[in-house]
C-alpha cells in the first residue's frame, strides 16, 4: 500500500509516521531422519529403489535430481555425481559416497545391457535436455545419455511420440518410500524430500560448514539453509529437562 502510495499516486507520507510491518512467511522446521531411522528405511526398502533413495541420501539430492541423472553424470575417476541444471539454475557437483562406487557400477552396466536389447528392438532413444536433440541428433542413442533409473518398460512420448524409456516414475518412488517407512516402523510423516533434510543436518551436526552445505545443496540463499542451524538446535535441546522428569 505504501508502494502504490509513494511510487504509483505520487503521494509521500513519509510525515504521516505508518508503522507498517512487512508479514511474516511462516518457516516450518522440517522432518529430520535419524542415522539410525535413515538405516531402517534403506534396509526395508527394495529393488533399484534402496540405490536410489542411498544416492538421495548419501548425495542430498531432490528427487527431480536424482531421478534425471544420466549415465554420464557418474564421475568414477573424481568421485563425483554432476548436477545439471537444477532448480537454482547452477550446475553443481557433489562429493560420490564411496560405499555406493560399486553398486553404481553394477547399475551402469545393468542399464548398458538394457539400452543394447532397446537398440536392437529399434527403440534405444531417451528425450534429450534443451533442444540438444536438434543440436546433437544421434546423441539421444548414446549409453552415456540414458538415464541411471530407468523404468522397466518403454512407453510412447507424448511429445515426440517416439517409444522410448523413460526414467523411474516419482509416483513410484514416493509409494516405494512410503512403504518401506511403514515396514520400519517410523511413524513421521517422510517424503523423498526427507532424506535431502537429513543429509542436511547431518552434515551440520558433523561439523560441516553452513556455506558449504549451501553449495552441495545448490541453494540460491544463504537464508534457505539457515534453516538446517534451527533444526540442529531443536535437536539439541534434548540436554534440557522436562520438569515431569526430575
Amino acid at each position: 500500500m505504501l508502494f502504490l502510495y509513494k511510487e504509483v499516486l505520487g503521494i509521500d507520507l513519509t510525515n504521516e509516521n505508518i508503522q507498517a510491518l512487512r508479514a511474516q512467511e511462516r518457516k516450518h522446521i522440517p522432518v529430520v531422519l535419524t542415522k539410525d531411522e535413515v538405516r531402517k528405511v534403506i534396509e526395508n526398502i527394495e529393488g533399484i529403489y534402496n540405490l536410489v533413495v542411498m544416492l538421495m541420501y548419501g548425495c542430498g539430492l531432490r528427487m527431480s535430481e536424482v531421478l534425471s541423472l544420466r549415465i554420464k553424470d557418474i564421475d568414477f575417476g573424481f568421485n563425483k555425481v554432476y548436477i545439471w541444471d537444477s532448480k537454482s539454475l547452477k550446475d553443481r557437483t557433489i562429493p560420490l559416497p564411496i560405499k555406493l562406487k560399486q553398486k553404481l557400477s553394477i547399475q551402469i552396466e545393468t542399464v548398458s545391457d538394457i539400452h543394447k536389447k532397446d537398440l536392437e528392438e529399434g527403440y534405444g532413444t531417451v528425450f534429450m535436455p534443451f533442444a540438444l536433440e536438434k543440436k546433437y541428433p544421434n546423441s539421444k542413442k548414446d549409453t552415456k545419455w540414458q538415464f541411471l533409473f530407468p523404468m522397466t518398460k518403454v512407453s510412447k512420448d507424448p511429445r515426440s511420440e517416439e517409444i522410448r524409456r523413460h526414467h523411474i516414475h516419482p509416483k513410484t518412488l514416493g509409494r516405494n518410500i512410503s512403504k518401506a517407512a511403514k515396514k520400519a516402523n517410523i511413524f513421521k510423516k517422510i517424503s523423498s524430500h526427507t532424506f535431502r533434510h537429513s543429509y542436511a543436518t547431518h552434515l551440520l551436526q558433523y561439523g560441516t560448514d553452513i556455506r558449504s552445505i549451501q553449495e552441495l545443496l545448490g541453494h540460491k540463499s544463504i537464508e534457505t539453509t539457515m534453516i538446517y542451524t534451527h533444526v540442529v538446535k531443536e535437536l539439541n535441546k534434548d540436554e534440557i529437562k522436562s520438569p515431569l522428569d526430575f
